[in-house]
C-alpha cells in the first residue's frame, strides 16, 4: 500500500463542494422554514455529498491515480450506478437523522412556536407613534414567520381587545388575513393598563395554547401603569412564557423600570427604542431569538450558548464527513479508499463543525460564506487524506486468487475478496 495524492481529484472535490453548496443554498433559501427543517438539512448534505462524489468520480476516471487503470476499465459502470444511492440517498438519511437529534430539546424545554403580540393603542400613542410604526413592525414580523408558527394579536389601552386569536401562519393567505386585521385598526383614546393586558393575554394563552408548543409574548408600550408583578406574572413564570418588552420613547423612568422588571422576571429581554422607525429591527431580532436551531444556521434562543448543542453540532458534522468518505469508498468499491476517505471525513467534519459553531452569526451573507467554507473543508481535507493513510489500487487480481465466475470483481473491494496476508492495514 502507498500514500498517494491525486491533485486533480483534490481540485475536482473542491469544485464539487462549491457546486453542492450553491445548489443546497438555493433550497435553503427557497424552502427553509416552509418544509420541515429535517428534510431541508437532509437534502443540503445529500446534495453536497452528491456533487463531491460526482467530481471525485470524474477526476479518478480522467486520472486514475488512486484506484488504478484496471478499475477504470472494468468497474466504472458500477460506480456510476452507486453514485446517487451512496451519496445523495445515504447522506440525506444521515443528515435527516442527525438534524432530528439536534432539534430534540434537552431538559424538556419547548421550542417557541406561538407568539402573542400585545401592542399599546392608547391615546398617547398618537404622539409617540403617529405613523403607526409599531404596526408596520408587527406586520413585518408576521410576514417572516415560519409556516408552523402561530400568532395572536392584542391591542390595549385601559381595555384589552383580542384582535386576532392564535392562528397558524401556514401560508400567505393566513398571513394576509392577520395583516388585514391590523390594517383595519383605528387610533383610540384612553389610558394604559398593562396589568389588564397581561392578565387577558395569559387567559387567551390558557384557552387557546398548546401544551406541546412554547409560547412567547411581545409587549410594546410607551407608558406606565400600576402592576402587582407577583400576581400579574405568576402564571407566566409557572408556564415558562417569556415576555419580551419594548419601551417606545419612554420619558418616565417608572415605565422603563416596569417593562424591564416584566422581561427580567419572565426570562425575556427589554428593548428601549427612541424612534418608532427602529421597531422593525427590534421585532425581527426578537423573532430570530425565539430558539431556531439547525445544524447549518446560527443557534438562537435559550440554547444559544449551550455546550451540549455545541458538542452535538460538531459531532454531527464529523459523522457527516465520515459518511461522505464512506460513500466515496463505496463508489470506488475499495475498502482502503473507504478507510482513508472515512478518517479524512471525520477530521474534515470536525473542522467544518467548528467553523459553523464559531463562525455563524445570524447575518445572511456572512453565514453563507461560513457554510461555503465548511463545504470546502469537507471536500478538501477529505481528499488530502490519501497522502496520510496508505491506499491500494482496486482491480489488481493476484495470481491464483480469482475464483471461477468472479471475473470483474476486485479482491480489494467490499465483496468477494480473499484474505490478503501481505497487507498490514494501517
Amino acid at each position: 500500500m502507498q500514500r498517494k495524492l491525486n491533485l486533480l481529484l483534490l481540485l475536482f472535490s473542491l469544485i464539487g463542494g462549491a457546486v453542492g453548496f450553491g445548489v443546497s443554498e438555493v433550497i435553503l433559501d427557497k424552502w427553509g422554514g416552509e418544509w420541515p427543517w429535517i428534510v431541508v438539512i437532509g437534502l443540503y448534505f445529500g446534495l453536497v455529498a452528491l456533487f463531491i462524489g460526482l467530481s471525485c468520480l470524474v477526476a479518478e476516471m480522467i486520472s486514475p491515480r488512486l484506484n488504478g487503470p484496471s478499475w477504470r476499465q472494468r468497474y466504472t459502470g458500477t460506480s456510476w450506478k452507486l453514485l446517487v444511492p451512496a451519496t445523495l440517498v445515504m447522506l440525506f438519511v444521515v443528515g435527516l437523522g442527525l438534524e432530528f437529534v439536534y432539534e430534540i430539546n434537552a431538559g424538556g424545554a419547548k421550542p417557541v412556536k406561538d407568539i402573542a403580540l400585545v401592542i399599546d393603542n392608547s391615546g398617547s400613542m398618537q404622539e409617540t407613534d403617529p405613523d403607526n410604526g409599531r404596526y408596520t413592525a408587527a406586520k413585518s414580523m408576521i410576514s417572516r414567520m415560519d409556516s408552523d408558527n402561530r400568532v395572536a394579536v392584542m391591542v390595549f389601552n385601559d381595555q384589552t381587545n383580542l384582535l386576532q386569536p392564535f392562528m397558524q401562519v401556514k401560508n400567505q393567505a393566513a398571513k394576509d388575513k392577520i395583516l388585514g386585521e391590523i390594517d383595519a385598526l383605528e387610533a383610540t383614546d384612553g389610558g394604559t393598563d398593562i396589568s389588564r393586558a397581561l392578565s387577558e393575554t395569559m387567559q387567551h394563552i390558557q384557552d387557546k395554547g398548546d401544551a406541546g408548543r412554547g409560547t412567547m409574548v411581545v409587549l410594546l408600550s410607551d407608558g406606565f401603569s400600576d402592576v402587582d408583578l407577583n400576581s400579574a406574572l405568576a402564571l407566566y413564570k409557572q408556564k415558562k412564557v417569556q415576555v419580551n418588552t419594548i419601551g417606545l420613547s419612554l420619558v418616565q423612568s417608572e415605565g422603563s423600570s416596569l417593562l424591564k422588571s416584566i422581561a427580567q422576571e419572565t426570562g425575556g429581554q427589554y428593548y428601549d427604542v427612541q424612534n418608532a422607525g427602529d421597531l422593525s429591527v427590534v421585532f425581527q431580532k426578537i423573532y430570530q431569538d425565539t430558539g431556531e436551531r439547525t445544524l447549518i444556521t446560527e443557534r438562537t434562543g435559550p440554547t444559544q450558548n449551550s455546550p451540549v448543542y455545541m458538542i452535538l453540532r460538531i459531532a454531527a458534522l464529523a459523522l457527516i464527513g465520515a459518511g461522505i468518505g464512506l460513500a466515496l469508498g463505496l463508489i470506488f468499491d475499495n475498502r482502503y479508499l473507504a478507510r482513508s476517505f472515512g478518517v479524512g471525513g471525520v477530521v474534515s467534519g470536525l473542522l467544518a463543525g467548528l467553523l459553523l459553531e464559531f463562525g455563524l452569526s445570524g447575518e445572511g451573507w456572512s453565514d453563507a460564506v461560513i457554510r461555503l467554507l465548511a463545504c470546502l473543508v469537507l471536500a478538501g481535507v477529505l481528499a488530502l487524506f490519501t497522502a496520510i493513510i496508505p491506499v491500494k489500487e482496486n482491480g489488481k487480481l493476484a495470481s491464483g486468487l480469482q475464483r471461477p465466475g468472479s471475473a470483474g470483481r476486485s479482491h480489494d473491494g467490499f465483496s468477494g475478496r480473499s484474505k490478503d496476508n501481505s497487507s498490514r492495514g494501517f
